[in-house]
């Protein structure tokens, strides 16, 4: 580690990767098997044309166009690693309810084993249902998200249950990716509890909690890890350095993936004499995405999945930053398929010949 007072060296930007490498990490995607343990959410589009304004309040009147609806959450990090070719074994619980049973179907649909899905009369399966509203031949804009959630917290037998059948089947994969959007179905109690070769974490709001409790790699955005340690990053790269240097310590992490929008990824590794300097990875295709619901997803399923296959944590942060670049310029919440992600690596590697 420095010494008080000593500079902060400068993050080295888009170290070299071999394409070839990649290429060859994506094509063993297929072979992989992963168990997913987090939050299942329900992602839900609602699209309306814009008819009139309305004469008993200042509000738009839409006519209905039709609904959509999309694995979110911890679902859509198992929707990504199913579309990328690999066997998913998710692990959660959804209500007796609709939102749980589009869930089930759109899973079964695809033979994603849901055996480890627990249902539960007593739990409320999260539903984000997006009104969007445009003119006939205009973009739709969101105009209104309304939240359902559950009020409690997931009984003892429910959360006994996900215990016993994370155990099992994490004994049965290669990497273990926990996704943990503060509903309960994923805790730190839980994952001290897993033995895999590889355990990922994307935490949205206690990525400290998880210390010592035997996580391989995160991938915190960078609004999270402020929130962990009530600092503001902004455009000061040191500050950045800081930051990630002490989670990577303080969680006992061996490489740590702070995702930054338009800024890109920084990757920190541990090395023999603690923190490596960090890696700066600029951000593949457009600043400007389309829509950025569920790219945290894509990023810690491609990232997982890919050491599963044998990447370092450098060559895996690579790929997730492709697979990210390729998501965001997708409507609604999207995963990236393996072709998609192979032809992407294709064209880095005729562009920089």
């Amino acid at each position: 580690m420095r010494a008080s007072g000593e500079p902060v060296a400068p993050a080295r930007r888009n170290t070299a990767v071999d394409i070839s490498r990649l290429l060859n990490i994506v094509a063993a995607f297929p072979k992989q098997k992963i168990c997913v343990v987090g939050d299942f959410v329900l992602d839900e589009y609602v699209s309306g044309e814009i008819s009139r304004v309305s004469r008993e309040a200042p509000i738009l009147i839409l006519r209905h166009r039709h609904t959509e609806a999309y694995p979110g959450g911890a679902a859509n990090a198992v929707n990504n690693l199913s579309d990328l070719g690999a066997t998913v074994f998710p692990v959660g619980a959804v209500g007796e309810d609709q939102g749980g049973r589009a869930l089930l179907t759109y899973f079964r649909a695809k033979e994603i084993n849901v055996s480890g899905i627990v249902r539960s009369r007593e739990w409320v399966t999260t539903t984000k249902t997006r009104y969007l509203a445009g003119w006939t031949h205009t973009t739709e804009q969101q105009v209104l998200r309304v939240d359902r959630e559950p009020h409690g917290e997931l009984t003892p037998g429910v959360r006994e249950t996900i215990a016993k059948k994370a155990k099992h089947l994490a004994a049965r994969t290669g990497a273990v990716l926990i996704s943990d959007y503060g509903l309960g179905a994923a805790t730190p109690a839980l994952v001290r509890k897993l033995r895999a070769k590889s355990i990922t974490l994307d935490s949205r709001y206690r990525l400290l909690e998880y210390r010592d409790a035997g996580i391989t790699a995160a991938t915190p955005n960078e609004p999270e890890v402020e929130a962990a340690y009530h600092a503001t990053v902004g455009t000061d790269r040191q500050k950045l350095q800081e930051l990630g240097e002490r989670a990577l310590r303080e969680m006992n992490l061996e490489a740590l993936v702070i995702t930054r929008g338009k800024d890109g990824l920084s990757v920190f590794q541990r090395g023999e004499k603690g923190a490596t300097p960090p890696e700066h990875i600029e951000i593949y295709g457009s600043d400007t995405p389309v829509d950025v619901s569920g790219a945290g997803d894509t990023v810690i399923a491609v990232f997982t999945l890919a050491l599963a296959a044998g990447a370092t944590y450098l060559e895996a942060a690579h790929l997730a930053n492709y697979a990210g670049g390729i998501v965001v310029m997708k409507r609604r919440t999207a995963t990236v398929t393996r072709a998609e992600l192979e032809a992407a690596l294709r064209g880095a590697a005729t562009e920089s010949r």
